[in-house]
């Protein structure tokens, strides 16, 4: 089978096709027979070993896979072969074939595309998290998403008026901007390239508060760097501030704003929720899956590429050309 493959650290170009064995279902796993891999911003630093796990190389990056279970292990008998399934890997998806444990993988029903199956439970589920678990989010209140025209982002808007706030999307460009509204997002601002100087975030901050009536009360913050401070600074009492991922840079934030204001920054680590506590991210994948079929949420794939080009898909959410998501066909 092919699979592409990172033997080196580097930059996407670094990542080579091979052909490698088929894998074979151990005690407790299955096969699948991947269809579609979603492109996530981890993709892009567990190439660079910079991500919190290191694989053992070479490896194949791809958290999150669609496709039809091939083969069964001993022990399995929740699924059955031929079945269609979505599955939470980490890395190693970029590949024909997957070896992966059967409690990561969840069924999915024949109506629902392979690749809006791959794109739904990194985003949706990280976002999602975030907003019910994290935020504590009231009927009512407002939420600024940065970076709203991304994956996660683009979960954020559509889960955030699904739960009845107020949303503003801000988006590094008024193409951005617009797919939010289009989506759903009831306000939207354009924020300057980084770096920012004092004038810029003092800027960017008055921008908030007058789009937030005075201030917000929840931000998703899954850009970082020269954002979150006055981002933060725009924040009403008792605010809370979700940290989501530093595709600008990690932050610096004067702690003497939370004092202020009375705010909590609260950080927001999906996977090792999932890992903590697997039965409340089942009802969590549950009440998506229903959210889903009635309508109120549905991935957007913005571009789609084939395996052997997947170092390009993973390079277009790097230079933050996407609006949803990426994903990579087979």
């Amino acid at each position: 089978m092919k699979a592409l493959l990172s033997k080196t650290p580097g930059e996407p170009e670094t990542l080579v096709m091979e052909d490698i064995n088929s894998p074979t279902a151990g005690k407790g796993q299955v096969v699948i027979s991947v269809k579609a891999i979603g492109v996530n911003f981890p993709d892009s630093l567990i190439i660079k070993d910079m991500y919190q796990f290191k694989p053992e190389r070479p490896f194949s990056p791809g958290g999150e896979v669609s496709g039809t279970v091939k083969e069964v292990g001993e022990g399995v008998s929740h699924l059955k072969v031929g079945q269609r399934v979505i599955g939470s890997c980490g890395w190693g998806g970029m590949r024909e074939e997957l070896a992966l444990d059967a409690g990561r993988c969840i069924p999915i029903p024949d109506t629902v595309p392979f690749e809006e199956a791959a794109a739904f439970v990194m985003t949706y589920g990280t976002s999602y998290y975030a907003l019910k678990d994290r935020a504590d989010p009231k009927p009512g209140e407002t939420l600024l998403v940065l970076g709203a025209a991304g994956g996660v982002g683009l979960a954020a808007v559509e889960l955030g008026k699904a739960m009845g706030l107020t949303v503003i999307a801000a988006c590094s460009t008024q193409e951005k901007v617009g797919f939010c509204l289009s989506k759903g997002a009831d306000k939207g601002l354009v924020y300057d390239n980084a770096p920012l100087d004092r004038a810029q975030q003092k800027t960017l901050s008055n921008q908030i508060k007058e789009l937030g009536g005075g201030g917000v009360d929840i931000i998703y913050d899954g850009v970082g760097g020269d954002y979150a401070e006055p981002a933060i600074r725009a924040m009403n009492w008792e605010g809370r501030f979700l940290v989501i991922g530093f595709p600008a840079g990690i932050p610096a934030i004067p702690l003497n704003l939370t004092l202020l204001k009375s705010c909590d920054i609260r950080g927001v680590f999906w996977g090792a929720a999932v890992a903590r506590d697997p039965e409340a991210n089942q009802q969590n994948l549950a009440e998506m899956f229903a959210m889903y079929a009635e309508g109120k949420i549905k991935p957007h794939i913005s571009n789609s590429f084939p395996l052997e080009r997947g170092a390009e898909a993973i390079r277009e959410l790097m230079d933050r050309k996407a609006m949803g998501k990426v994903v990579v066909t087979v």
